[in-house]
């Protein structure tokens, strides 16, 4: 297999000297994904026109994917998990509504539905919400009158490893006044093969989703615009999980009224309202051998809207976003004994928690000369929430007979940098200080239990807020064929949200190690790290490369769990014509700080090599767009530091997507 690998590789190469240049733009890709701080991701790194969401999210130094299967992985940034950080859908709340993190946010949406993501460290990500770790906003295309009427493209993907197919449709109008844009994607996965050539049972999966964005321009300075999009997962398999997915659905809906000014002031000012219901049910009926067979379903409703302005005066670029929400999260299990006789038993996992959340967030860049810049962030926001359901109160007052079925909570966020920038140098660095509400399991979770460390957590209604001293650090050089970065955060957190061992509870779930409370350590610190270094050979060739280095510990000097390892990513890239390829080498180093404690264990190197290539052809007026390559070349065993239990990664992986794009 290996020989033939290296005679692919040998015609692949070839086929290169002789091949055409293909342009950056292709069809079902991000156009940017911008990171604060940090240079935008090239259209050459998005290799697959159908690659999921969480791929894109993938290329960031910031963002790791914690992978607990193969569909539905949970966003980290700095090394902080969903708990601390934010993460919005063009500006919109929303909840996942699995107990366990199997629906994140970014599950319900697809890169068709996407125009970029914009993700922000830290308190320069409090905009859309109170965070810790940063903020990582999905947008969807801006309003488009581009008057070029029908439009529409197509898309086939296949994968050898695991039968993966995908398959999506768009049609575009745009008229002067009014455009629509409609899209569907189907995704379809069998389990996957590892490096071992060893079937992945419960990897599988299916999911498509449909969306329609329309917009109507009342005057050259006023529109509205309408979105609705819903996205339905069936049988999706968790193979480091004692459960799988049979249903994962969302409708998310919004309507905004668009202003954009052309005075010296107003620049632009939306209003939005929005909606958006999850329901998520996890259960075992596919695993052939279970202690007690579960149900456990979950619902989550957010009712939103915000009001964002852009004002321009003087030397001030001023934002102001008015939002608020309220959500309502519910989820239930229900256990059925092997043995008919016994009864069922029922309990609520979260016991119909409502929150409301309303904050007020302003953004103030202040240039103070052509090189000197001063960016200064704050946000302050009131956090209620409730618990309506007698029974699931009930259940968490037999741990706190005192407390209340309401807690109250001021959230703060004040963020200030500045910046340096003159010919080809920049410099920044950069103060924070925010608070987080506990979520809603830290707070009110009734026996959840992780299959990560073996415990049954229960939440905590008398956690404090969370807090965080934050500072930041990058600068960069560039020329007209170098460029080189360098960024650093570090994170001191006090009262940070973990559970810790209480021997005197008995677990619930069969074969666990014990339960545990939500609590807290006095204080943890993080620090990260990263080199970014791009380098154009000449018109033909470049190269980029970033190392990454982070470290996390509590107040007692152990290590915190889901720390990422020495990583590092090397790219040849080579483009001529209407043909482009790359070359790519990325691994991380031996986990030596893990969190035992936690679960943790010493997850071994690895390095990766994957291989992509794309042709863009011309047919009349119409484009076909040709992408495909080899991912882990080498059918290399590996699983990572953020691969729920270890779990391994897919072995070799054949792959091709077919784009054609018809102009009218």
């Amino acid at each position: 297999m290996k020989k033939s690998v290296i005679i692919l590789l040998v015609l692949l190469c070839n086929n290169m000297l002789f091949a055409q240049k293909i342009e950056k733009d292709s069809v079902r890709q991000l156009d940017e994904i911008i990171i604060t701080g940090r240079r935008k991701l090239s259209n050459y790194r998005q290799e697959k026109t159908l690659s999921s969401i969480d791929t894109y999210l993938e290329k960031s130094s910031k963002i790791t994917m914690i992978k607990r299967g193969n569909y539905a992985w949970e966003p980290t940034i700095n090394n902080m998990v969903s708990d601390r950080i934010s993460v919005t859908i063009d500006g919109m709340q929303i909840y996942g509504a699995c107990t366990d993190k199997m629906d994140p946010v970014t599950s319900y949406v697809d890169v068709s539905n996407l125009d970029k993501v914009t993700v922000n460290s830290g308190q320069e990500g409090t905009e859309n919400g109170s965070c810790i770790g940063g903020n990582i906003d999905l947008k969807l295309p801006e309003t488009k009158y581009y008057d070029n009427g029908l439009q529409s493209n197509i898309d086939l993907g296949y994968e050898t490893n695991g039968n993966y197919k995908s398959t999506g449709l768009e049609l575009r109008y745009s008229g002067k006044k009014f455009y629509i844009n409609t899209d569907g994607i189907f995704r379809k996965s069998d389990n996957y093969i590892d490096g071992n050539g060893k079937e992945i049972l419960y990897s599988q999966f299916q999911k498509y989703n449909i969306s329609l964005q329309s917009g109507y321009k009342i005057n050259e300075k006023n529109n509205i615009e309408g979105v609705l999009i819903y996205d339905k997962a069936t049988d999706v398999g968790y193979p480091a999980l004692p459960m799988d997915v049979s249903l994962a659905k969302a409708t998310i809906a919004s309507l905004a009224h668009i202003y954009k000014g052309d005075s010296t002031t107003i620049k632009h000012w939306e209003t939005k309202l929005y909606f958006n219901t999850i329901t998520h049910t996890m259960d075992d009926s596919k695993r052939p051998d279970v202690p007690i067979r579960m149900d456990m379903p979950g619902w989550s409703d957010t009712y939103g809207m915000y009001s964002k302005i852009n004002l321009n005066i003087k030397k001030h670029l001023l934002s102001v976003n008015l939002n608020t929400h309220y959500n309502r999260s519910i989820a239930e299990m229900t256990m059925y004994p092997n043995d008919p006789n016994e009864n069922s038993m029922f309990m609520y996992t979260w016991p119909d928690v409502k929150t409301f959340d309303s904050g007020l967030s302003i953004k103030d860049e202040i240039a103070l000369n052509s090189n000197k810049k001063v960016f200064l962030n704050s946000r302050i926001a009131y956090h209620k929430n409730r618990i309506d359901n007698k029974v699931g109160l009930q259940s968490m007052q037999i741990y706190y007979p005192n407390m209340e079925n309401k807690q109250i909570r001021i959230l703060p966020s004040l963020a200030a940098k500045y910046q340096y920038k003159k010919y080809q140098y920049t410099i920044a660095f950069g103060i924070g200080y925010g608070e987080r509400a506990p979520s809603v399991s830290e707070g009110y979770g009734f026996y959840l239990f992780n299959s990560f460390d073996g415990y049954d957590y229960i939440g905590n209604p008398t956690l404090n807020n969370e807090k965080a001293v934050e500072f930041n650090f990058n600068t960069n050089y560039k020329t007209k064929n170098i460029k080189i970065g360098l960024e650093t955060s570090y994170f001191y957190i006090m009262d940070y949200i973990i559970g810790k061992t209480d021997t005197s509870l008995v677990p619930m779930t069969i074969g666990a190690n014990g339960v545990r409370i939500y609590t807290a350590f006095d204080y943890a610190t993080i620090f990260n790290s990263a080199i970014n270094f791009s380098y154009k050979i000449n018109t033909n060739f470049s190269f980029n490369s970033s190392v990454g280095y982070n470290y996390g510990q509590n107040n007692a000097k152990e290590n915190l769990p889901l720390i990422r390892p020495i990583s590092y990513f090397t790219e040849i890239n080579y483009a001529k014509n209407k043909f482009n390829a790359s070359l790519q080498v990325k691994g991380e180093r031996k986990q030596t700080n893990f969190s035992a404690e936690y679960g943790e264990d010493q997850t071994p190197a690895y390095t990766i090599i994957n291989l992509n290539l794309g042709n863009k052809f011309n047919i009349k007026s119409n484009d076909l767009i040709l992408k495909y390559g080899i991912e882990n070349v080498l059918d290399n065993y590996y699983s990572t530091y953020a691969d729920w239990n270890n779990f391994p990664r897919q072995g070799r992986n054949f792959y091709i997507n077919l784009s054609y794009i018809l102009a009218k």
